[in-house]
């Protein structure tokens, strides 16, 4: 077996696997071989086409078939599922995994993964969840902490699927959108200026990251930068995303986004849960605010200049835009002053931002709606990762007569 076992360090942790749901149900993430049960139903370059293509061949999985001769991916799942050896942090991330397995018709049921791809390499875990910029990164490569399996693996993408939920945006409170819709646009004109600037020179923004207290090995750092890349810059589809369009908030993958969070996110509140499924993508999200930064030619007048955000956790390069923008001096050229809040203690991004300890703060679009349903009244003003990162990688060999 080619493995090198992976450091269970805390400072490996992305917010993929941190990423606990404000109001939602989710399984024990307390070991690698307990099983969750839902409740939910059973029934590099930013401009650049080949960004599309690379997201596509992660591995040597394909989007139109699986790693595994004679095998699709329907088979696969199937067959994992059979002996209940389908894995998910839960917290918020099994949603993708629960619409996965109904799709098959199979029950939605999953095996609780720990924060180490221990269960992967063991085989406790036939297919294991990943996200394509941090463990896949760790279960293929071998510089410090990976597992050096290489190209010898295969991948299950939720895009390719047609599960797809939507991560990363930016986000701040309608009062404070209304309020202050200059310094909304001048934010975020700077902030997209940063992602753009991000995306085409990954390996340089890597660097940035890394010297502003990166969470990660330099090597891992560079990694999850091509690959938030391609997040960042392909659709759920497949699609590249032009330069001038990130950021931008796509109705169809956010509707299904929205829609998943519906049927599979389960509230503790019968009231937000009911609210949570009457909501529309109007009550959390406003697209003026983008599209006003877009038209911008730059020059803005704040009403507030010290302002914060806060990330969902340590510095890495899935929030690569953010400390180019403060590096290359965007947020000051707006006339901003921002302080960048990692994410990962106490007060998630959404309380801190719905009781104004930060003015802005990135989450995913279930997280928000799942808030606005609890009673926050946040807003969505961009949405930087147009494509899910989350994947179920597997040993072919595992799978194969």
């Amino acid at each position: 077996m080619r493995k090198k076992r992976w450091k269970k360090a805390a400072s490996i942790l992305t917010a993929g696997t941190m990423a606990v749901m404000l109001f939602a149900g989710c399984g024990s993430s307390s070991s690698g071989g307990s099983t969750s049960s839902s409740s939910g139903s059973t029934s590099a370059s930013s401009s650049s086409a080949s960004a599309a293509a690379d997201t596509a061949t992660t591995s040597s999985g394909s989007a139109s078939g699986s790693a595994v001769p004679g095998m699709t991916n329907e088979d696969i799942i199937k067959e994992a599922a059979e002996q209940g050896k389908v894995g998910n942090w839960g917290l918020g991330n099994e949603y993708e995994i629960q619409a996965l397995l109904a799709k098959y018709d199979l029950p939605t049921d999953y095996l609780s993964q720990d924060y180490t791809m221990d269960g992967f390499d063991d085989d406790s875990i036939l297919l294991a969840s990943a996200m394509t910029y941090n463990e896949l990164g760790l279960v293929k490569n071998d510089y410090d902490g990976g597992y050096g399996y290489g190209d010898d693996v295969g991948i299950i993408d939720m895009n390719d699927e047609g599960v797809a939920m939507l991560e990363d945006n930016i986000f701040c409170t309608k009062e404070f959108a209304e309020e202050n819709p200059q310094t909304v646009e001048a934010f975020l004109y700077a902030s997209l200026k940063g992602w753009q600037y991000a995306v085409e020179h990954p390996d340089e923004a890597a660097q940035i990251v890394y010297e502003a207290g990166s969470s990660v090995s330099q090597d891992h750092q560079k990694y999850m930068a091509e690959q938030v890349a391609k997040l960042v810059t392909t659709d759920t589809s497949g699609n590249a995303v032009a330069s001038g369009d990130i950021g931008e908030m796509n109705e169809s993958s956010m509707q299904q986004t929205l829609d998943l969070a519906k049927k599979y996110a389960q509230l503790d509140d019968s009231s937000a849960q009911d609210k949570l499924e009457s909501m529309t993508l109007d009550d959390i999200r406003d697209t003026q605010y983008y599209e006003a930064a877009k038209a911008s030619d730059g020059n803005f007048k704040p009403e507030k200049t010290d302002v914060s955000i806060q990330l969902k956790w340590l510095p890495q390069s899935q929030f690569m835009g953010y400390y180019v923008a403060q590096a290359k001096g965007y947020y000051e050229e707006v006339g901003l002053n921002v302080n960048i809040v990692s994410g990962g203690g106490d007060i998630s991004e959404t309380t801190a931002v719905n009781n104004g300890t930060v003015d802005f703060g990135v989450t995913w679009v279930t997280n928000l709606a799942s808030a606005n349903a609890g009673g926050m009244d946040l807003l969505e003003v961009a949405q930087i990762f147009q494509r899910s990162g989350l994947v179920l990688v597997y040993k072919p060999e595992n799978f194969e007569k």
